[in-house]
C-alpha cells in the first residue's frame, strides 16, 4: 500500500488538473457561442446566394459555362484539410487527418497536392507528404478578406490548370457534442440544376445574366470556403468543451477513488498504531 504522503500528492495533482480542465471547458463554451452565432448567420446567406445563382442560371446562355464550372479529367487534385492550431479537442483533429489519408489512398493514382489550414494537420502531414502550402496563420486573425484572398489564389491555380479538382476536408458543426467530417468539392463548382417545374419569371437583368453569374460565382466560392472554416472553428470549440467536460468528470471520479483509498490507508495506519500502543501497555503490565 502506498504511503499517505504519495496519495496526498496524487490527490493534489488531480485537483490541479481538474481546475485547468474546468477552466478550459468554460473558455471553450464562451468561444463556442460566438463561433456558433457566426456559422448560423452565414448559412442562410450562403443558401440564398445559391438560390440566386440557380434563378439566374435558369435563363442564362446554356452554351456559356463559367471557367470555375468547367470539368476536366481528374489528374491533379488539391486537398485542403482544415483543423485547429491547438490540441486537447478529442478526436477533432485526428478525424480530419484520418479522412485525408483515406482520400489520398483512394486517389493514389493521381497527382495530389495538400494545402493545410491548421498546425495539427500540418504537423501530421509534413512528415510523410509534401505540403503545397500552409496557411495555418489564417486562423489566428480570421476574417472574410483573408479567406477571400486565399480563395482567389486557389481559383487562379484552378483556372490555369494546376489543379483539376479542389476539395475541402473539415468538421461540419451540428451541435456542441456532434461534428461530422465533410469532404466537399470546392472546384469545379456544380451549377444548381434547373427544375422542370420551375416557373420562368421574366426578370429584367442589369447587367446581363451571364455577367451577373460571373460576379456571383466567385463570391459563392469564397463564401463556401469561409463557411467551411467557420464550421471547423465552431466544431473545434464544441469538441474541446466536450473533451474538457469528460476530462473533468474522469478526474473527479479518480479523485474520489483516491480519497477512499487514502481514508482506508489512514485508517489502517491508525489501527496499527493503536495495536502497537495496546501491545506495549500489555507488555508493561506483564513485566
Amino acid at each position: 500500500m502506498a504511503n499517505l504522503k504519495e496519495i496526498r500528492g496524487r490527490i493534489s495533482s488531480i485537483s490541479s488538473t481538474m481546475q485547468i480542465t474546468s477552466a478550459m471547458k468554460m473558455v471553450s463554451a464562451s468561444k463556442l457561442k460566438r463561433a456558433q452565432d457566426a456559422i448560423v448567420m452565414l448559412r442562410p446567406y450562403s443558401e440564398k446566394l445559391q438560390e440566386i445563382i440557380q434563378n439566374v442560371n435558369s435563363s442564362s446562355d446554356p452554351d456559356k459555362v463559367s471557367v470555375y464550372a468547367q470539368k476536366r479529367e481528374s489528374k491533379r487534385i488539391l486537398f485542403i484539410p482544415i483543423t485547429s492550431n491547438k490540441g486537447l479537442a478529442g478526436a477533432f483533429n485526428s478525424s480530419i487527418v484520418k479522412e485525408l489519408n483515406q482520400q489520398l489512398a483512394v486517389n493514389a493514382d493521381k497527382d495530389i497536392e495538400i494545402l493545410t489550414i491548421g498546425k495539427k494537420v500540418y504537423d501530421a502531414v509534413r512528415r510523410t507528404k509534401t505540403v503545397y502550402d500552409n496557411q495555418s496563420s489564417i486562423l489566428d486573425h480570421l476574417s472574410f478578406d483573408l479567406v477571400a484572398n486565399l480563395t482567389e489564389v486557389v481559383m487562379k491555380d484552378f483556372v490555369e490548370g494546376k489543379f483539376d479538382e479542389v476539395h475541402l476536408i473539415y468538421n461540419k458543426f451540428v451541435n456542441a457534442a456532434t461534428q461530422v467530417v465533410q469532404t466537399e468539392q470546392l472546384l469545379p463548382i456544380s451549377m444548381p440544376e434547373v427544375s422542370e417545374t420551375q416557373v420562368d419569371t421574366d426578370y429584367i437583368f442589369e447587367p446581363n445574366r451571364n455577367d451577373i453569374l460571373d460576379n456571383l460565382i466567385p463570391k459563392s466560392i469564397k463564401t463556401q470556403f469561409y463557411k467551411a472554416i467557420l464550421d471547423s472553428i465552431a466544431s473545434e470549440h464544441g469538441a474541446r468543451m466536450t473533451a474538457m467536460h469528460k476530462a473533468t468528470d474522469n478526474a473527479q471520479a479518480l479523485k474520489n477513488e483516491l480519497v477512499i483509498y487514502y481514508n482506508k490507508a489512514r485508517q489502517a495506519a491508525i489501527t496499527n498504531e493503536i495495536l502497537e500502543i495496546v501491545s506495549g501497555a500489555e507488555a508493561l503490565k506483564n513485566s
